[in-house]
């Protein structure tokens, strides 16, 4: 059978291109893979071209739009989900019209399909009362009880992203003071986020109870692991918190305790972080954000910063003393008129 030029191409782009030129996080690689892999999906059932067919002369920005429009129509696809498929096909089309030069007109115009527009979601968070309802769930007598805290704590204090905290090893953490933790993020950058005392404490007393300080055989050892002494997956992650969630829920039927997520964690701690005065830039450095622009986000959604601002800027030109419209002989003639 013979190898087809998008056969060839994207076998490059995923095998070499992105995990030994760009040095792409294998997640990026699976989701990318994923994009492709319905891409295939979309010719073989709507448009009658088998994978093995395929080639890079089947690609138009008609093509590609029919595709992006079947993600959202039949596949039920978020805008949000359809632009990160777009991207990945951006991305592929840049690798495209280097490798194969012939294809630089196409590619120019698959360039210029444009992403939806779609209004940006809330940012959902917990006040700092409910993260100590939070913290106050697991069963610090039990060892998985003591483990899950820690899990929990270091998930808010850090701010981490959490597949970050999934790749925790122990040789990341730094007990002594300057107390911090080394996260590797996006790209296979890596930031030392200040840890404070009590995740301090709480990491002291599971390491130790792990016997995770005593070797430095264990320093690439993960730092949380389950029961076959693996890394946590980000199910494993989701699972814990879900479990601490369910229980505030029966006895506080909070909406914001509905279907908690990791990442809601993270931006609970970016919020009291800007509420309590942290300039913005320390908090993009926090979280490892690339771009200002992505951490003002939570300038801009911090309603009661706003609140308070208002409440002393401005006068209070409606007076207290409102007169009583019952002893209005006036207004209460022309009521009864009526």
């Amino acid at each position: 059978m013979k190898t087809t030029d998008f056969a060839k191409s994207l076998k490059m782009f995923l095998g070499d291109y992105l995990p030994k030129i760009r040095n792409v996080s294998s997640h990026t690689i699976s989701s990318y893979r994923d994009a492709f892999r319905l891409l295939l999906t979309f010719c073989l059932e709507e448009v009658k071209i088998k994978p093995d067919k395929l080639s890079l002369n089947n690609f138009s920005t008609e093509f590609i739009t029919r595709f992006l429009e079947w993600l959202e129509v039949k596949r039920s696809c978020s805008i949000a989900t359809r632009n990160q498929r777009l991207v990945a096909i951006h991305t592929f089309f840049r690798y495209v019209q280097v490798q194969e030069p012939e294809q630089l007109h196409l590619s120019q115009q698959i360039l210029q399909i444009p992403y939806k527009k779609h209004p940006p979601k809330l940012i959902r968070h917990l006040t700092p009362e409910q993260i100590k309802e939070l913290l106050a769930t697991p069963n610090s007598k039990t060892e998985s009880g003591r483990r899950n805290l820690t899990i929990l704590s270091v998930l808010y204090d850090t701010g981490a992203r959490v597949q970050e905290l999934c790749d925790l090893k122990v040789r990341d953490i730094r007990l002594e003071k300057p107390a911090m933790i080394t996260l590797t993020g996006k790209g296979s950058k890596t930031r030392n986020v200040p840890i404070l005392g009590n995740t301090v404490t709480l990491l002291k007393q599971y390491m130790a109870e792990k016997n995770l300080l005593k070797s430095n055989s264990k320093l690439d050892f993960p730092l949380f692991f389950n029961q076959r002494y693996e890394k946590l997956s980000r199910g494993g992650v989701s699972y814990i918190l879900k479990k601490y969630s369910s229980i505030i829920l029966k006895s506080n039927p909070c909406q914001a305790f509905q279907d908690l997520t990791p990442h809601v964690l993270r931006h609970s701690k970016a919020m009291h972080l800007y509420q309590a005065g942290v300039n913005l830039i320390y908090i993009r450095d926090i979280l490892g954000h690339v771009d200002l622009a992505t951490t003002d986000i939570y300038a801009r959604m911090d309603m009661e910063s706003k609140h308070r601002v208002l409440e002393n800027a401005f006068p209070e030109i409606t007076s207290e003393e409102l007169p009583d419209w019952n002893r209005d002989e006036k207004l209460l003639g022309f009521l009864n008129s009526l």
